[in-house]
């Protein structure tokens, strides 16, 4: 461990030490949850209620921009309080009825679910780029009450809300051409501005978040108040503790004069958009500049116009932002933090983002739906001098790797990741089997193939469904795909496995790329770089961007199968 490293971890240690100590804000206690034995923040809020409801100590703030039009957090809480009143009394809302969300990113969405969740329902966000059977099928699985959606989503359910037994509430769009069963979202503002008294316990179902569905049919993550108030809290507590460990990158933020506001580029209703940027900004008081859809130069005008000083996104759209023929003359001088998460960041991220923004105070972390965006994260120096990393282990959370049999392996042993704290989730809705092979005893097997090292970094090394088996040598796929990105003519690369006589599986990639390059000349380049094994036999070159989910993830399975089929 270099002289640095020890240092930074040091510090951060400390940290953590002082913000979790005994009276301190974060204060931890064991708690038993389900009868596991838990390290929980002593002091977070119980209910989602009463943990955004701290967005009302905000009155005039600015709290969320969308184009042209401004909301004060007053302003966006009368909202939530009418809708809320509306819900209770025109449509017998109860608690514990499912509420979905199935529209693209607006103010209107950020009202649906803290109204929902301040009443006791169920809130159930859902894909917007889901299609119309796959939206029904996510509202029939929930078995949703009431669905906010807007134009688009809305012409999908025409002929379906009936069979559904649900209702819609459309938001910026005419219902004039729906026919029964559609209610225009001003209708639900005209009433009284109470909020009900609807009694809530921790240990409640807040939300079904929906996996990203990129194989097989996505499950529903159901997730008590519990878990996800300890999640914000925990969101919360490392960046203090990240911001107290770099004192001089944060001091620079803090004398440049901008207030904190943050671009909200990823979707609402994945864990990033939802809890790192909604909420953790209307609990703190901060300003969030809503995008309508992802568009690198769009987001360098929101990003001058409205003084952006945090961005988060998946590392391609990080990597975007930063390439863009605008970025040298767009003002970006607000800009300090920039969050890639999501999926594994590409090797030369972080030297791309210090030669853009020398003062950058740039991370990433690990989490999943599954535990409520809870696992590793880190900022600032730690991330500088471990940027293949994906964090530290934050304060409440146990991990392990274990082998294919479910058998702990020591430390530093590459293997599946389980993962346990408080915020994790307890079951998939409808699915006890599913359940059964994900949750257990407290611990969530996540998929995820991985090892923490002697620091205390933890690094994941790819998907265990990703994994290639190459004549009995295991090939992760993630690892050839962030040198591929490292190539400056490279825009996006995906690699898998496909079916091969002599080795069972060969190497494949399909590459997004700037004309000119060839095979050849990217096969050279891994070959200086991996043993001979690990370079993909079979090179394809897309003509466009690759197929992605809303995340921005690859949809490599579609990718895959593309490649088959040219065969």
């Amino acid at each position: 461990m270099n002289s640095d490293v020890t240092e930074i971890l040091a510090a951060q240690e400390a940290a953590v030490a002082q913000l979790t100590a005994e009276d301190a804000p974060f204060e931890l206690i064991d708690r038993q949850v389900n009868g596991v034995p838990l390290r929980c923040f002593k002091q977070a809020p119980t209910t989602l209620r009463d943990a955004l409801a701290e967005g009302r100590k905000h009155g005039e703030r600015i709290c969320v921009t969308y184009e042209k039009e401004r909301f004060s957090f007053d302003e966006l809480f009368v909202m939530v309080d009418k809708l809320a009143n509306h819900l209770v009394n025109h449509y017998q809302i109860c608690k514990g009825d499912r509420v979905a969300i199935a529209m693209r990113n607006y103010p209107e969405w950020m009202a649906a679910y803290i109204a929902a969740v301040s009443i006791g329902a169920i809130v159930v966000p859902l894909n917007s780029w889901a299609q119309p059977d796959e939206l029904e099928y996510l509202l029939s699985d929930a078995g949703a009450k009431l669905v906010f959606t807007d134009q688009q989503r809305a012409g999908y359910l025409t002929d379906r809300l009936e069979r559904l037994q649900c209702k819609a509430v459309v938001v910026r769009g005419d219902i004039s051409q729906l026919g029964d069963g559609f209610d225009s979202f001003e209708s639900t503002q005209g009433g009284s501005a109470d909020m009900p008294d609807i009694e809530i316990a921790s240990g409640d179902l807040a939300m079904i978040m929906y996996t990203s569905g990129t194989t097989g049919k996505p499950k529903g993550a159901a997730s008590t108040h519990f878990a996800i108030c300890q999640a914000l809290y925990n969101m919360e507590m490392n960046g203090y503790a990240s911001a107290m460990a770099n004192p001089d990158t944060v001091g620079k933020m803090m004398s440049s004069g901008h207030e904190p506001a943050t671009l909200l580029a990823v979707p609402l209703f994945h864990v990033s958009g939802c809890y790192a940027v909604f909420m953790l900004n209307l609990r703190g008081g901060r300003k969030t500049s809503i995008m309508y859809k992802w568009n690198p130069e769009d987001a360098l005008r929101i990003i001058e116009a409205e003084r952006i000083s945090v961005f988060t996104g998946v590392p391609a759209m990080t990597i975007a932002l930063l390439e863009s023929p605008d970025f040298a003359s767009t003002d970006t001088s607000s800009l300090f933090s920039m969050g890639a998460g999501g999926t594994a960041s590409p090797p030369h991220l972080k030297d791309l983002i210090y030669e853009k923004m020398p003062d950058a105070y740039p991370g990433t972390g690990y989490g999943m739906t599954e535990t409520n965006a809870t696992g590793s994260s880190f900022t600032g120096e730690a991330y500088r001098l471990r940027p293949k990393a994906s964090g530290l282990l934050t304060v409440i959370v146990d991990c392990k790797t274990v082998d294919e049999n479910g058998n702990d392996l020591p430390q530093g042993s590459t293997g599946e990741f389980y993962v346990r704290s408080p915020t994790n989730v307890q079951q998939y809705w409808n699915l006890p089997e599913a359940t059964a092979e994900t949750f257990k005893d407290g611990w969530v097997a996540t998929g995820d193939v991985g090892y923490i090292d002697d620091e205390g970094f933890l690094y994941v090394v790819d998907r265990i469904k990703d994994m290639v088996i190459r004549g009995g040598e295991n090939i992760y796929p993630i690892e050839v795909e962030g040198l591929l990105l490292a190539h400056p003519e490279v825009r996006e690369a995906a690699v898998y496995g496909v079916p091969h006589d002599t080795w069972g599986e060969e190497l494949a990639a399909t590459v997004y790329a700037d004309p000119g390059v060839d095979a050849d000349q990217l096969k050279s380049f891994l070959g200086s770089k991996l043993a001979a094994y690990k370079v993909p036999e079979y090179i394809t070159f897309s003509d466009t961007p690759m197929a992605k989910n809303a995340t921005g993830k690859l949809i490599k399975k579609e990718i895959r199968q593309d490649y088959l089929d040219s065969l």
